[in-house]
């Protein structure tokens, strides 16, 4: 039987190693970030006089969804403070990066979320007879996300 020459594989990474960091607001860790994806609906178009019978499907806008991080509540008030800015008509737009992080502590992707601002804070829910951590959620709207390229050929680096 000939034996095959396969490339070496490369395990994928593991999601519980990440950060987030958003600008001018260092200290919080996160125990949950959901929500970075992107979608285009398409725009169906056709011409009266087109030989074929199909609708050509062309690129509509794009959009992004929340971005949703939860946390153990601490005494820590600056996301607090964050949204608080929002709701009193003080819009303090940032830049949030979200890094993926392999087991020795290294940055292997980065994403950047532009314009980002808190959109929903949820605070924790309290139960006298539950065995768990206090978690509050902030929900944040943001115009775009990029992927770092530059991360993620150099193949990242300690954080």
């Amino acid at each position: 039987m000939a034996e095959r020459n396969n490339p070496p594989r490369k395990d994928p990474y593991n999601a519980y190693n990440f950060i987030v960091e958003i600008q001018g607001i260092t200290s919080a860790g996160f125990r949950e970030c959901t929500g970075l994806d992107s979608a285009q609906d398409p725009i169906e178009y056709r011409e009266g006089n087109e030989a074929f019978l199909t609708v050509r499907k062309l690129p509509g806008l794009v959009k992004y969804s929340n971005v949703s991080l939860k946390w153990g509540l601490t005494d820590d008030h600056a996301l607090w403070d964050w949204r608080t800015s929002a709701v009193e008509g003080n819009l303090q737009r940032k830049e949030v990066s979200i890094y993926l992080v392999d087991d020795q502590g290294n940055r292997k992707m980065h994403w950047i979320l532009s314009n980002a601002w808190p959109t929903k804070w949820t605070g924790a829910s309290f139960n006298a007879t539950a065995n768990e951590v206090a978690i509050e959620t902030l929900e944040i709207a943001h115009e775009g996300v990029r992927l770092d390229a530059n991360l993620a050929a150099a193949g990242g680096g300690r954080s």
